[in-house]
């Protein structure tokens, strides 16, 4: 587990673009069985992989002409449960 302080701005990076974060199992269970239309789920961790890449790519498609309906994230290391 990573200390909170040290993930707050990668948890927000995709927060503050309207992306719901998932903390527990049945975070996931409800938001994926309850879902209507397309969602997007973003695994989201402190590799360079999903700082650098993943994220941002992310973000962008949040924002393309075609969207999904739900944006979902959850945080690889923080939120174990939710991951696994």
């Amino acid at each position: 587990m990573y200390p909170p302080e040290l993930v707050a701005p990668m948890r927000e990076d995709l927060t503050n673009e309207g992306f719901s974060e998932l903390l527990t199992s049945n975070d996931v269970d409800q938001a994926l069985n309850e879902a209507e239309g397309t969602v997007l789920i973003v695994i989201n961790s402190v590799c360079g992989c999903a700082a650098g890449n993943a994220s941002p790519a992310a973000k962008m498609a949040a924002k393309s002409e075609k969207t999904p309906d739900q944006l979902l994230t959850v945080f690889a290391g923080v939120h174990a449960e939710a991951t696994n």
